[in-house]
């Protein structure tokens, strides 16, 4: 009983998360259709993060026993913070260049991208002939082709609003050449960012096996990427008006994405890969195509193209195939918890002593 109230409590808070990103990156499109910075929402909204998790790292500290903060805990602590803050910088300024609903979209790329990044580390076994890893292969294949379809290919309009026309015409500041050109560069950044998001993945999985308290490496992954991307964003953005904040939407979206946005997400996500790994994680990503194409639709008066609905439907069915291999391979590895995360493979030996509770509580309800 206490297992199953678990599981649902991590279910809620990962659909709270998916609307809670979808919701931050509508906001902050919407406050760069007014001027703000995404190098200044990206500084700002880390520090407020940083705030938020500061106490909560002291309220909800782990009761067991850590282990003494090494060289290896801190090296990786120090490039979740550096591949963190550069997941931020892109991944906005694609958003600035094209729109939520197209980062919604090739985020659920996240998972091949992870997939292949666990092969190249040594962290998934490659076997050609199984049926498993054939799945996840030609998942990650279909996926990749689905992205690059949304990306290139923006199709007639299938869905619009009254305010589709005006928001095509802010839309052109944002372009480079044109507001063709805009929704490839934006479609180009946010696949590197998923690239970002899927080392993030991978490095948050080493990190809590290292030391098992979520709380912790949240707040101390917030306070560095803050650090990291202070300058750079202070580089890219000279004009020093532009730091001052303005009682309006870009305060408001500052305050949305760091005290609800980007905590909730880094702390859901933490706990995620620590109790069920990161492809649960990742089964949610879908859900944001839907949410981010209402709310852009509702709030930003985006159209809604051919192009993104044919790969949208792509990426998902590859996504399901990577989620499909991946599960029938715990399920043959006897791994039916999902506690073993991506970064441990299935022969490890080494578990944490959270991971060890949680066993022994599971064999006690």
């Amino acid at each position: 009983m206490k297992r199953n109230w678990k599981d649902a409590v991590l279910f809620t808070a990962m659909v709270a998360v998916e609307c809670s990103i979808v919701g931050t990156n509508t906001i902050f499109k919407a406050a760069t259709k007014k001027g703000m910075s995404n190098y200044v929402f990206v500084v700002y909204s880390f520090a407020v993060t940083t705030l938020v998790l500061f106490p909560l790292a002291f309220i909800f500290r782990s009761s067991t026993a850590l282990p003494s903060v090494k060289f290896p805990l801190f090296s990786r602590i120090c490039l979740l913070g550096l591949a963190g803050a550069l997941c931020r910088i892109i991944g906005y300024t694609g958003i600035a260049y094209s729109g939520p609903t197209l980062a919604s979209l090739i985020s659920n790329i996240t998972p091949a991208f992870t997939f292949i990044l666990a092969i190249i580390f040594r962290m998934e076994k490659l076997t050609v002939r199984n049926s498993s890893t054939q799945a996840k292969i030609i998942g990650t294949i279909v996926s990749i082709s689905g992205a690059m379809l949304v990306v290139l290919y923006t199709g007639p309009v299938i869905l619009s609003s009254p305010s589709s026309s005006a928001a095509s015409e802010l839309s052109i500041q944002w372009s480079v050449g044109s507001p063709k050109s805009s929704w490839v560069i934006g479609g180009l950044l946010l696949t590197l960012e998923n690239i970002l998001v899927s080392i993030l993945f991978i490095i948050q999985t080493q990190t809590i096996k290292i030391y098992p308290a979520e709380f912790v490496i949240a707040f101390l992954y917030s306070l560095c990427a803050t650090i990291i991307s202070a300058p750079l964003c202070l580089v890219a953005e000279t004009n020093l008006s532009a730091w001052r904040l303005k009682p309006d939407i870009e305060l408001a979206a500052i305050i949305f994405s760091g005290g609800f946005g980007i905590s909730l997400c880094t702390v859901v996500h933490i706990f995620g890969v620590n109790m069920k790994g990161p492809v649960y994680t990742a089964t949610f990503k879908p859900l944001s195509i839907a949410i981010a194409a209402f709310m852009s639709f509702i709030f930003l008066g985006d159209a809604l193209h051919l192009g993104s609905v044919v790969g949208a439907v792509i990426i998902s069915i590859g996504f399901y195939a990577v989620i499909w291999g991946k599960a029938n391979e715990e399920r043959a590895n006897g791994n039916y918890s999902g506690i073993t995360s991506l970064g441990a493979s299935s022969d490890s030996k080494i578990k944490t002593p959270l991971l060890q509770s949680l066993k022994v509580e599971s064999r006690d309800t």
